[in-house]
């Protein structure tokens, strides 16, 4: 039986503040559609014949179908069977989580999700064992790398479809676990959890620098936007390598209630820099709890702020090893080179030719 590929496309992500203080992309819907398109072309390339989607209003999907009518009017029936999810449409986060479950318990082979870091939070948290393959399209992109969406579907294909093996095809990743009064299902970030002061959840997304004062990060990689540059630009940890980072914070201008001991200018959104006020930062070994300082303010996971507490709640983070998995598609791309499963079978040499071959 041939794999089944699902894909969550979010409508509305990169449209939160940050797109009013910064210079953020909004991709329209069409780019949206335009993009399921040519992930759907590239894994019905590698033998992918059903996708199943998740359903949304915000357009995406007429889109889609409108281009999968056009290319079977025009003759060009290089698309997978197209499926969506019987599940209804709230328009909020609730969509993702439900889409990704039923994904799972429908056994698709993958998860691909177009989306920013909030997105591809929710999707994970949902979708057990299943690999994800990342296309960022939000405001802040750390978590799903930058690359040609046609790329990214082609390594999805030849990972489910087993042309590429199983421990090149896929990858581990880093988790981090919150806990707010020992509860039992914790709440996760894939790449960082801010500790601020402001004690609502507002407009979520982290833009005011002077209430920084938590970081922990599951990498920390100097060429990333968000609050993870900031621990990337202290002192780099990869996504291999086991633990994350732990940075402290206090306001630039030494207001609070420590001097800073360095000053970091940081991108935390497209085109917005601030100046960070760090007091201290070390590593964060995985499987350690760790309980802030912070008595009292709002938790942001992935650059959006989900959780409020108070000096009456007992908070702690751990760091996971090895929590999820997504494609590797650097690998299988390098993978379906070096054994030349786009190549053709070689033809015969035509007798013209014949000459100019080395003897």
């Amino acid at each position: 039986m041939a794999p089944m590929i699902g894909i969550i496309a979010n409508p509305v992500s990169a449209r939160d503040i940050r797109r009013v203080v910064a210079n953020a992309t909004n991709l329209q819907v069409t780019d949206r559609a335009n993009i399921v398109l040519r992930v759907l072309a590239a894994l019905r390339s590698c033998g992918v014949t059903d996708v199943l989607m998740m359903p949304e209003n915000g357009g995406i999907r007429g889109h889609v179908e409108r281009g999968l009518v056009r290319a079977k009017a025009h003759g060009e029936p290089h698309y997978p069977r197209l499926h969506l999810l019987s599940i209804p449409v709230t328009g909020t986060v609730e969509d993702t989580h439900r889409a990704a479950a039923e994904m799972r318990k429908a056994g698709v082979a993958a998860i691909v999700v177009l989306g920013g870091d909030g997105t591809h939070r929710a999707v994970v948290s949902r979708c057990g064992k299943v690999p994800v393959a990342g296309i960022s399209t939000g405001t802040n992109n750390a978590f799903p790398e930058h690359r040609e969406p046609t790329i990214t579907g082609l390594a999805t294909g030849l990972a489910v479809t087993g042309q590429v093996p199983a421990h090149i095809a896929f990858s581990p990743n880093k988790r981090i676990d919150v806990q707010v009064n020992g509860s039992r299902t914790p709440e996760v970030a894939l790449v960082d959890v801010a500790l601020v002061t402001e004690g609502f959840i507002g407009a979520r997304a982290l833009w005011r620098p002077d209430s920084f004062r938590e970081l922990f990060v599951t990498f920390a990689d100097p060429e990333v936007i968000g609050m993870s540059a900031i621990a990337g630009l202290l002192e780099p940890v990869s996504r291999a390598e086991s633990g994350g980072l732990m940075v402290r914070m206090v306001p630039p201008d030494g207001q609070g209630p420590r001097a800073p001991v360095t000053t970091l200018n940081a991108p935390i959104a497209p085109g917005l820099m601030v100046d960070v006020g760090i007091c201290d930062w070390r590593r964060m070994p995985p499987g350690m709890p760790f309980v802030p300082e912070t008595k009292a303010g709002s938790i942001a996971l992935d650059g959006e702020r989900e959780i409020s507490f108070t000096a009456r709640d007992h908070v702690s983070l751990t760091l996971r090893d090895d929590a999820f998995r997504t494609v590797n598609v650097r690998g299988c791309m390098h993978y379906a080179a070096q054994h030349k499963l786009f190549a053709a079978a070689p033809s015969a040499v035509p007798a013209s030719a014949a000459k100019y071959q080395l003897q």
